[in-house]
């Protein structure tokens, strides 16, 4: 089966070959798991979505070819042949009944010398073209933020997985202990129920986490086109970097001039426009160059016996006078439709900004949110140490050691998802402003390991 290559048309394939040297070099450590960047590559290739998204940009791109047509030369030829019997009466003479076959071979050429509906059309069939480019580079932008989406779905939930299976080792662990201070007379029955009780519910976690993990991986395969078992980690080194540009500011004037969503509806407005013009055009005269060429063998009965050839070169004048008043009804219904489509960048416009506005405080704030739980997780860690110090020393009991195991597993957990939701939230404000390629999934894969 021919795998599909669509990605050469797309905005973000402009840096495929940056993106899979990329990949040899930040995956060749863990070649058994799935990288970012392989998903990517991957999705490229498979995701029905963008897929879909591909057809109809090589669908959109023949409006400009649509639109040129009535400005170019028209050219068309004709032939006929029939047989005819036909009566002929010449008086005083007897009726005859002559029969014959009437040829008649022509070609013409037609060229626009001047029409408004014509040049119209050749504007709109450019906005049209030019509003499926857009539309298309959006779809290559939305398939990273679902494709990242999904892979840090799944890459958190796995993170969930192996905190849930360390809580359960350490409480499973703790039990034994408990049990064998139990059994010399050292514990009690008490700190042996109250470990179960929590082994049990982490078992319970243990299972959701994995039952999540599952569908969240299904959800990956499903863009990725392929089988995944395992993904990259996290790298244990995890540094906010700083927002490039700094400003809001500068952000917003990006997502005013290269939004893909903002871009398409402009050129939808474009094209709204040129309908106008169209419509308007049903008043106006139209002068085209004419000239034929054509060729009769007894074309008629009183020349059944006769060849004939013609050509003809001119010009034609055809000026509309009346049409029942559709024109001016279709004008209208374009005019409303132009004013619909300004009305529609004025929302889309105020969606834009608020979502960026979104992910740029977003990004500004996970970095302090990531150090604060950077911080509660090393404090949780401490907390086991000095609690299990302090049960040793009876300050302490087993309820303790078992809610500090408890505050590291959330705090890791609150961690992890802080860290991928920064990730996410990076993709998606270059996403606003229009800026997504292909080495922003590069830049987000080096964060793994």
């Amino acid at each position: 089966m021919t795998r599909f290559r669509p990605m050469k048309q797309g905005v973000l394939a402009g840096l495929l070959a940056q993106l899979l040297g990329g990949a040899a070099l930040l995956h060749g450590a863990s070649a058994g798991a799935t990288g970012l960047v392989q998903a990517y590559e991957a999705a490229l290739h498979n995701d029905p979505t963008y897929r879909a998204a591909f057809y109809d940009s090589e669908s959109g791109k023949e409006y400009r070819a649509l639109g040129r047509s009535g400005l170019l030369p028209q050219l068309s030829a004709s032939y006929s042949a029939n047989k005819n019997r036909s009566d002929l009466t010449v008086k005083p003479l007897p009726t005859t009944h002559p029969e014959y076959i009437s040829r008649s071979r022509g070609v013409q050429l037609r060229q626009t010398l001047f029409n408004l509906d014509a040049l119209a059309r050749y504007k709109q069939g450019q906005a049209q073209s030019q509003y499926s480019e857009a539309v298309f580079s959006n779809q290559g932008q939305e398939l990273v933020l679902r494709l990242a989406g999904a892979y840090f779905d799944a890459a958190v939930n796995s993170e969930q997985v192996a905190l849930a299976q360390a809580q359960r080792d350490a409480q499973l662990e703790q039990k034994k202990l408990n049990e064998r201070l139990f059994a010399k007379g050292e514990g009690t029955r008490t700190d042996v129920l109250e470990t179960q009780a929590r082994l049990d519910l982490t078992e319970a976690q243990l299972i959701e986490a994995q039952d999540n993990q599952r569908t969240a991986l299904a959800t990956l395969e499903a863009i990725v086109g392929e089988p995944v078992t395992s993904l990259d980690e996290l790298g244990a080194s995890f540094q906010v970097r700083p927002l490039q540009p700094s400003g809001y500011e500068q952000w917003q004037e990006l997502a005013l001039k290269n939004n893909p969503e903002l871009q398409a509806q402009q050129f939808s407005i474009e094209a709204s426009r040129q309908e106008i013009n169209k419509n308007r055009a049903g008043h106006a005269p139209r002068l085209d160059f004419v000239a034929s060429y054509n060729k009769g063998s007894a074309e008629t009965l009183n020349t059944y016996t006769q060849d004939s050839v013609s050509r003809s070169i001119g010009v034609q004048l055809n000026i509309p006078l009346y049409s029942g008043g559709s024109v001016n009804a279709a004008t209208r219904q374009a005019s409303a439709a132009y004013e619909k489509a300004r009305s529609e960048m004025d929302a889309k416009t105020s969606k834009v900004l608020i979502e960026l506005r979104k992910q740029y405080n977003l990004a500004l704030s996970s970095a302090a949110r990531i150090n604060a739980l950077d911080k509660a997780v090393a404090s949780a860690e401490l907390l086991i140490k000095a609690t299990e110090q302090s049960i040793k020393g009876g300050v302490r009991i087993n309820a303790d050691l078992l809610n500090a195991q408890q505050q590291l597993f959330v705090s890791k957990r609150d961690r992890a998802q802080a860290r991928y939701g920064y990730l996410h939230a990076q993709l998606r404000l270059r996403a606003a402003a229009g800026s997504l390629a292909a080495d922003d999934v590069v830049e987000v894969a080096s964060y793994f390991r």
